[in-house]
């Protein structure tokens, strides 16, 4: 996903490359003991991944991405990820404090109010991973809308299996109602959840551009709409 948090993304491609190199029975690849341009057993967990995603060529950072630019200015972090990172999701007062104000400072709302949508594509929204994926066959956004991928981390209606890493949604919208206090916190969380959560992990749907109006309006009838399997 294009929030995804820099040392998070370096920390993880090291663990995948240490692997690969216990399995391989040697401490770095032939070319790295040969060369000597690199010596992968002087560097930290993160300076290898930040190596061999950023500077290896091991992946086609050139790519454009569907959102414009191209795969390395999408691994860049921007300013609110830097602080982040760098403050381990722990700002401080101050930090978390600009962090919120410019969170909602990005927040923008439909024309006529924030209503719920169809709940039926909304399903297919928060269980679909389609979107933003590039390699070899990039997902194609003429063809079909990004989905949400919300079941990645949330569980939703009990009829599918959900992540853990969210809390959880089963019921939300019977616990809480479809009214308009509860319409206006769904939308801003998936605006930008870090105007209530600094340095949250869940994406800024809205704030990035990953969904249209339409589609966070269908994903909060999922959550909210009394006929959603989600809260029967």
């Amino acid at each position: 996903m294009i929030a995804m948090n820099h040392s998070r993304r370096a920390a993880g491609f090291a663990a995948l490359a240490a692997a690969v190199l216990i399995v391989g029975g040697c401490a770095a690849p032939e070319s790295a003991e040969t060369d000597g341009k690199v010596d992968y057993t002087k560097m930290s967990a993160e300076e290898l991944g930040e190596y061999l995603v950023m500077q290896s060529g091991s992946w086609d950072l050139k790519q454009e991405v569907q959102e414009g630019g191209t795969a390395r200015e999408r691994m860049t972090q921007d300013e609110l990820q830097k602080v982040c990172s760098e403050a381990r999701n722990q700002p401080s007062p101050e930090q978390a404090g600009q962090i919120i104000a410019d969170a909602r400072a990005s927040i923008t709302y439909p024309e006529g109010g924030i209503q719920l949508g169809d709940w039926r594509r909304g399903q297919d929204l928060s269980w679909g991973g389609f979107g933003f994926r590039i390699a070899h066959n990039p997902d194609d956004h003429s063809r079909r809308d990004p989905s949400g991928n919300c079941y990645n981390c949330h569980a939703m209606s009990p009829d599918r299996v959900g992540g853990t890493l969210g809390p959880s949604l089963t019921a939300y919208g019977k616990q809480r109602g479809n009214n308009e206090a509860t319409r206006r916190f769904v939308w801003e969380m998936m605006y930008n959840p870090h105007a209530y959560f600094p340095c949250s992990n869940m994406p800024r749907m809205g704030a990035k551009g990953l969904l249209s109006h339409e589609a966070m309006m269908d994903i909060m009838a999922y959550v909210l709409h009394p006929d959603s399997p989600v809260n029967q």
